[in-house]
């Protein structure tokens, strides 16, 4: 299913009324205000916005690394702002992957070491594990580099390695926040390229990025401005 396809009329992720403070020694510091978001299975969408804005704050979110202050998040139809950290993490585990612009690679591992790693909460033997991240890297035309520790790859390398690691549990929704800040032109349409099939093959994706040029990949536009989240026109 392309980003442009509405075959279903689900959403993955949805947002109500959602406000984030943190506190702070000279009081609370309001960080995203009433943000009212919609996701529906298929759609890649992009966020855009200057540092500080709220983008960061947002995506964690939506990947119930952190709850809302205030309003409602609903992951699937089902309202997570109130779980506790067990059911939040079995969420997450089942339905979110996150990439992050850092790769957060185990450098003396093997790539399939790293994908496999994705499993260590999941109920699977460790040979099963790395079968299945085999199969990933193989999807994502990784297969060649599935024994070469961490270490020795390319920037670009590293980042798809970290993406076949964020999808090897077949999520719903993936999240990337500046994945390609440290990688250069060429790495970065690559990588680009990788999220783009993810997301043809039916995985939500929500970028977060400053670099104008990717906005292309995306069939929606948000930017975050003083804490409030607006579409824009693509």
């Amino acid at each position: 299913m392309s980003g442009e396809e509405m075959t279903d009329s689900a959403t993955v992720l949805e947002m109500h009324g959602v406000g984030k403070a943190f506190p702070t020694p000279r009081g609370s510091v309001q960080v995203l205000r009433d943000v009212a978001f919609a996701l529906r299975p298929g759609e890649f969408v992009a966020v855009t916005g200057p540092s500080g804005s709220g983008k960061s704050t947002f995506l964690n979110l939506a990947g119930l690394l952190d709850q809302p202050s205030a309003g409602r998040v609903l992951i699937e139809g089902r309202d997570v702002s109130a779980l506790d950290e067990a059911a939040l993490s079995a969420i997450r585990k089942n339905c979110v992957g996150m990439v992050f612009q850092n790769f957060h690679l185990l450098p003396h591992r093997s790539v399939r070491e790293n994908v496999a790693f994705r499993f260590r909460y999941v109920d699977i033997e460790r040979g099963a594990a790395l079968d299945a991240a085999d199969r990933t890297l193989a999807a994502l035309g990784l297969g060649h580099l599935r024994e070469q520790p961490a270490r020795l790859l390319s920037g670009g390398e590293m980042q798809r390695v970290a993406i076949a690691r964020a999808v090897a549990l077949r999520p719903k929704l993936l999240l990337a926040d500046e994945p390609t800040g440290n990688l250069d032109r060429d790495s970065a349409h690559t990588v680009m390229e990788t999220f783009r099939g993810l997301n043809e093959d039916g995985i939500s994706v929500i970028l977060a990025t400053h670099n104008e040029s990717l906005l292309a990949y995306c069939a929606r536009r948000f930017v975050c401005r003083d804490g409030r989240l607006e579409e824009q026109a693509a």
